[in-house]
């Protein structure tokens, strides 16, 4: 099996294509072994170096210490993918969608939500990570970015420049977004 790896603008963040359904829960980013029983991800928090996964439908996503080299610990995360798929399995995590009920919120926040999941999350996708609606309060919307986006040194320019210029000119009542 051949799994691709992706530079990603985050140098503390490499995303990894197997090719192969990674969740079908939707996105998630695991820090600590015991958040998720899943052994594969465990085996990969393990490596020392290794700060967080963010999982998506058809990638993850691996942050590291700033302090690690990525030539140290790759061949490890590819070791530990390759032995996981070919022992037969075809999904990381393989239960039933958790989808955020968005009935509880006001119309202006559905509109966001939409907006973020629909025009934002495939961009940000593929750089390997994800953005999250916090809340919309006084014309400020709080986002949490996760996976490669988190920590990223250019995410804070791509919040202001991508993802409030687009929220606001749809939007009018936004007027600044923030991340958490």
């Amino acid at each position: 099996m051949f799994i691709q790896t992706q530079a990603t603008p985050n140098p503390n963040s490499l995303k990894f294509i197997p090719g192969k359904k990674v969740s079908s829960i939707g996105s998630l980013e695991i820090q600590k072994k015991d958040e998720i029983s899943n052994i594969l991800l465990n085996n990969i928090l393990s490596i020392n170096g290794v700060e967080s996964i963010f999982l998506d439908e058809d990638f993850l996503s691996v942050n590291k210490e700033e302090n690690i080299n990525w030539e140290d610990i790759k061949h490890i995360i590819l070791s530990l993918l390759n032995e996981y798929y070919a022992n037969g399995k075809e999904i990381i995590l393989d239960e039933k969608p958790q989808r955020e009920n968005v009935e509880n919120y006001q119309e202006i926040e559905k509109q966001i939500i939409k907006i973020l999941e629909t025009k934002i999350k495939p961009a940000v996708a593929r750089d390997g990570g994800d953005i999250k609606f916090v809340e919309f309060k006084e014309g400020v919307v709080k986002v949490q970015l996760r996976g490669s986006c988190a920590g990223c040194p250019s995410s804070i320019i791509t919040l202001k420049q991508g993802v409030q210029n687009l929220l606001t000119h749809y939007i009018p009542d936004v007027k600044e977004v923030t991340a958490v």
